[in-house]
């Protein structure tokens, strides 16, 4: 499954160091490496509808992606404050990326032309990056349909191992 990009299952996962909440502190995607598998989870804006029920979900499953070695990251191009209120709000127990210049979504291919009532405008498409400890992508999902989404994830994890 490539990316527009080119991106695919078995590419190293691009790199990326970038600010989140809480407190803006920089995650890198080398941290994790070794240690433990990233759920990377790309979303259009915080406090909308849907990406409100998917930060909820993936928030709800956590407990079982930590005991999974499994880190969750959101990115967004919304800023760090903005995170900060949308993680409040919905206590999320994951960080937050704020990418607001679209870098990292332009690296996973998911910054793209959408057409919204015959507006055309850039944005973010909805995809998840699964990345395996040695930080390569391990399953990529495109156009998310936020119902049942985060039990596709637990899925692909558990084929993991």
């Amino acid at each position: 499954m490539a990316a527009a990009n080119g991106l695919k299952v078995g590419d190293r996962a691009p790199a990326f160091h970038a600010a989140a909440s809480p407190g803006g502190k920089k995650i890198r995607l080398s941290q994790f490496k070794g240690e433990k598998h990233v759920v990377l989870y790309f979303y259009p804006r915080d406090n909308t509808p849907g990406c409100t029920t998917e930060a909820c979900d993936f928030r709800d499953a956590s407990v079982d992606f930590d005991a999974s070695d499994v880190v969750i990251l959101g990115v967004s191009t919304d800023s760090v404050e903005s995170h900060e209120k949308f993680t409040d709000k919905f206590e999320l127990p994951f960080p937050l990326i704020a990418d607001e210049k679209h870098e990292i979504a332009e690296k996973y291919g998911v910054w793209v032309e959408k057409n919204m009532y015959g507006k055309k405008s850039m944005g973010i498409l909805r995809s998840t990056f699964l990345i395996d400890k040695q930080g390569k992508i391990a399953r990529i999902w495109r156009r998310v349909k936020v119902n049942g989404h985060v039990s596709a994830v637990q899925e692909a994890l558990a084929e993991l191992g």
